[in-house]
């Protein structure tokens, strides 16, 4: 799990994520948060029903690539063990943040607690996509592409998830992504 602070130190990449939202990218449309700043000080809302929805495509894309049999034997069981734990680090993330977050619809992503909650959903997320990337290029090697076509449409859209949590949070340049955001959710079967 990364440090409490880690996204504050992130003030250039903070700047990006204002300016994009102020030329209207996508990630402003989703609803997925709001951004206000008052003299120095800058506050992000979030939607919390997102930060649901991401970590649970996390969680259904473990279970999408681990279902395949021939990629699941093609990684090896060690593989599979290491993915199985991320997997429930990232739930029990998932759980603490949602536990912290209530029945609210909106958190302040600069209250402390909040700010901890979130950054392990997403240092869980980051876990579980590295390790799911791996293991579908680990399996390429023994595995016919069209058996790999699921893992790696999972993959993707998991990618696409993640894609767009950090951008929310202003810790990475929003890119392209190689689909909607609704379109990863959908592929990893959550509903908001």
């Amino acid at each position: 799990m990364r440090k409490e602070g880690f996204i504050g130190d992130k003030i250039a990449s903070r700047r990006g994520f204002l300016k994009a939202l102020a030329a209207g990218s996508a990630i402003g449309a989703l609803g997925a948060c709001t951004v206000s700043t008052s003299g120095n000080v800058t506050t992000i809302t979030v939607n919390v029903a997102k930060v649901k929805a991401y970590g649970q495509a996390g969680i259904n894309a473990v279970s999408t690539v681990l279902s395949i049999a021939a990629v699941a034997s093609a990684i090896g069981a060690p593989a599979v063990a290491v993915i199985e734990t991320a997997s429930v680090a990232l739930s029990s993330a998932l759980t603490a943040f949602a536990s912290a977050a209530g029945s609210s619809v909106t958190v302040s992503y600069d209250d402390s607690t909040m700010k901890s909650a979130i950054n392990s959903v997403l240092a869980d997320l980051q876990t579980v996509a590295a390790d799911l990337s791996s293991a579908v290029t680990g399996a390429s090697a023994t595995v016919s592409s069209s058996v790999l076509s699921d893992a790696n449409t999972a993959l993707s859209a998991l990618k696409t998830v993640l894609s767009v949590f950090e951008g929310l949070l202003g810790i990475v340049s929003i890119s392209e992504a190689p689909m909607t955001e609704a379109q990863a959710l959908r592929v990893l079967r959550v509903t908001l």
